[in-house]
């Protein structure tokens, strides 16, 4: 069985979050977020261009201040041009949004090709000196891209697409594995596999719990992150964690 909780440094966090880029400030969504962490929900993803910045708002109103066990994850810089300023003003929205001194895990949404990582890492490392930022992390980078990054900071998360239809960064898993790197798929419940719906009858489980167990099954780095509004869909990823499935069923998926 794998397990049901991951490190991300000192925290312990579940293996499953949620994915928040479809989350509006609406009482509803608040009172959403609310349930979720009381059903057990610790890991929670944002970021500052989600919703127009009401993802993050939302976030902010119904949990600020932040449980003790609940790690929110926010981004920025995702589109070019704005630089290391550009950044800065992205974060200096994100606290605000947020309601919080402290941002637990902070990635840098996308590389600029026009820009160094080491310069991106260098703007980070002020704000993690600072206690502002308590862990980076990176998205859709490379293995490469990555130890480049750790020659200025640490690197406690990678964010990248994997799932059953998208399977182009197995090196990148692999590596975060060796390195006690926490890897979060995005868009981790993508894709379909012809034996997917005769696992799940087996298992009495849905398709997408199905596809979060085999990631789970993938590595013991993996935490996935599906978005839903729905606290009944939460409650169901939640309880993927308990699914095993055998050897014969990863390979059927795999």
């Amino acid at each position: 069985m794998p397990s049901r909780t991951i490190a991300l440094g000192e925290r312990e966090i579940s293996r499953v979050g949620l994915g928040t880029n479809r989350l509006t400030d609406t009482e509803e969504n608040r009172d959403f977020l609310r349930e979720a962490v009381a059903s057990g929900l610790s890991f929670i993803d944002t970021a500052h261009l989600y919703t127009d910045g009401a993802s993050e708002s939302t976030i902010g109103a119904a949990l600020s201040p932040f449980p003790d066990d609940v790690v929110v994850a926010t981004k920025g810089a995702y589109h070019p041009g704005g630089g290391t300023e550009g950044l800065r003003a992205e974060l200096a929205q994100s606290f605000e949004r947020l309601r919080t001194e402290t941002i637990d895990l902070y990635y840098l949404h996308r590389v600029d090709p026009d820009i160094s990582i080491d310069e991106w890492m260098r703007a980070l490392k002020e704000y993690l000196d600072d206690g502002r930022i308590a862990h980076v992390g990176l998205s859709e980078v490379s293995v490469e891209q990555i130890e480049h990054a750790r020659e200025v900071v640490p690197i406690s998360a990678v964010q990248n697409e994997y799932g059953l239809s998208e399977r182009k960064h197995e090196e990148v898993i692999d590596h975060c594995e060796a390195e006690g790197i926490v890897f979060v798929p995005f868009f981790p419940l993508r894709g379909d596999k012809p034996a997917l719906g005769e696992i799940a009858e087996r298992h009495d489980a849905t398709t997408d719990q199905i596809k979060t167990a085999w990631l789970l099954h993938r590595s013991p780095a993996m935490a996935p992150i599906p978005g839903t509004l729905s606290i009944e869909h939460l409650r169901e990823n939640l309880a993927a964690l308990e699914i095993e499935l055998s050897e014969a069923e990863l390979e059927a998926l795999s």
